[in-house]
């Protein structure tokens, strides 16, 4: 981004988005007790893009509670899986990868051995300590979801995770062995073994519960159970990020996932097969562990341990990146017309919704920066392909309300007018969708008056006085006025209920 630009969205209404990019290509590999994961990144430091990520489910931690050791085969599995993911890592020029280990290395006797013939590989295996590892799942939730306040929860194979976190930061951590690997010996024990396991562990831990705080779940299990509810109840949305249900529900699910088939529970889209046998023992400790917490509703992380620990390098500046708008602005950027347009388009519409508080107007926002990314699709299609990008693009920071009405301002925009699309109407108000619609019209007639380019609503100004929407330009510029303008001008007056006029 040029300076210019980047001079101007500081500017903007305190909720700049962030023009610096990465400097380079970063690289995580999450050696973790059941899965062994390499994910590369590329964009926006405060955001960026996941350019690669595979997954091998190696299971180092499998036999951990029954010999302390990890086996042979997983070894071998997890070694030619790592040793697959640095040569990845060498082709992508990835600059910089951090390896870090969790409970199976870190509890197996012989995990020294892994982390020796890692280094033969050429790959430095950090070990995590059980509080570094709640700190980063707990970091991750503050990256993907600013302002979160409660407790994280972070099931892994090996073990589960908790952090208190409030403010952006994080209070008071433990971990406890009551991973997905370690659950079925403990339930073997009979009816009431686990819940009087987790109690006698988190009293031992000093744990000091608060009760009625949310419980954000984090880890690949938890993940797939919200899945199963999602289809349980027809969520029509396909993304778990933030996805909530009530505590009680855990107990719920619990009751009912041991009742449903593989061939069921493998038919939910995004479901991977090797979670499903843990499913029934994920339900069973979220159950417990709401119950102990006393939570007050459980919402889901797609963010943890891996964005932890990228959020924890960001300078703080950038850590105060509204994680949303600067997503919305690189998609807005990568696939626009012309640079920067969405930061004026904001404020030019800004006068004519001055009851938006800052919530509203942060989607309003996205929505502007996001305002040109139809131009490429078929004309009949571009309302369609703003809802597409709306609902099912990779954001965070945002709730399945606020992707309704992002959808439906950027169908507005391209042309789907106030009439709502098929299924948004399920995830937010009537009200708070024409709201959002008002926003695409006023948008759309940004775009119609500017023909893309920032200049034009330089030279203009769009108001509201009493009963009347106005359009203002100076004598000089006057020849800017058209038909076509004139006509998205009384549409948007129509919607309003307003009356307009052009003035010079």
């Amino acid at each position: 981004m040029n300076s210019m630009l980047s001079r101007v969205r500081a500017a903007a209404q305190t909720m700049a988005t962030s023009p610096q990019p990465a400097n380079a290509r970063t690289a995580i590999i999450d050696i973790g007790s059941n899965s062994v994961r390499l994910v590369v990144y590329d964009g926006p430091r405060r955001l960026p893009f996941i350019l690669f990520n595979e997954k091998v489910m190696a299971g180092l931690g499998a036999s951990l509670a029954r010999t302390g050791r990890i086996e042979e085969e997983p070894m071998e599995r997890g070694l030619r899986a790592i040793g697959r993911f640095a040569h990845l890592c060498q082709d992508m020029k990835v600059a910089h990868i951090r390896c870090v280990a969790t409970a199976a290395v870190r509890d197996a006797t012989n995990g020294d051995e892994f982390i020796a013939r890692a280094a033969a590989m050429g790959l430095t295996v950090e070990i995590l300590t059980g509080a570094q590892e709640a700190i980063g799942a707990a970091m991750g939730v503050l990256s993907g979801i600013p302002g979160a306040d409660g407790i994280v929860g972070d099931l892994g194979g090996g073990s589960l995770e908790l952090a208190r976190i409030r403010n952006g930061a994080v209070e008071q951590t433990i971990s406890l062995p009551l991973g997905v690997l370690r659950l079925p010996e403990i339930r073997a024990k009979g009816p009431g073994a686990l819940e009087r396991r987790v109690k006698t562990m988190m009293e031992k831990a000093g744990w000091q519960p608060e009760p009625d705080l949310p419980f954000y779940l984090v880890g690949g299990s938890w993940r797939a159970l919200a899945r199963f509810d999602m289809q349980l109840t027809n969520f029509p949305l396909p993304v778990v990020h933030q996805y909530e249900m009530t505590a009680a529900r855990a107990e719920q699910l619990t009751r009912i996932v041991s009742h449903v088939g593989r061939a069921r529970l493998k038919s939910i889209p995004a479901m991977s097969g090797s979670r499903i046998p843990t499913l029934p023992n994920a339900a069973a400790l979220l159950s417990v562990v709401v119950r102990q917490l006393r939570s007050s509703r459980l919402i889901v992380s797609a963010y943890g341990l891996r964005e932890g620990l990228l959020y924890e390098d960001l300078p703080a500046d950038i850590r105060q990146d509204d994680p949303l708008l600067v997503a919305a602005e690189a998609e807005g950027e990568a696939q626009s017309r012309f640079r920067g347009h969405g930061d004026r388009i904001e404020r030019w519409i800004a006068p004519i919704f001055p009851q938006d508080g800052p919530d509203l107007r942060r989607i309003r926002r996205a929505a502007c920066l996001l305002a040109d990314v139809g131009w490429r699709a078929n004309p009949d299609f571009r309302a369609e392909r703003g809802v597409e990008i709306a609902l099912h693009s990779n954001w965070v920071g945002i709730t399945a309300a606020e992707r309704a009405m992002l959808a439906q301002a950027l169908h507005s925009n391209f042309g789907g007018g106030l009439s709502t699309p098929i299924g948004v109407d399920q995830l937010a108000s009537s009200e708070a969708l024409r709201h959002a619609a008002l926003w695409g019209l006023a948008i759309r007639l940004a775009q119609r008056l500017s023909g893309g380019v920032e200049g034009p609503l330089t030279l203009s100004r769009l108001g509201r006085a009493g009963d009347l929407l106005t359009l203002s330009l100076q004598q000089e510029d006057a020849e800017l006025f058209g038909e076509a303008v004139e006509r998205r001008l009384r549409n948007l007056a129509q919607a309003m209920g307003l009356k307009y006029q052009l003035t010079t």
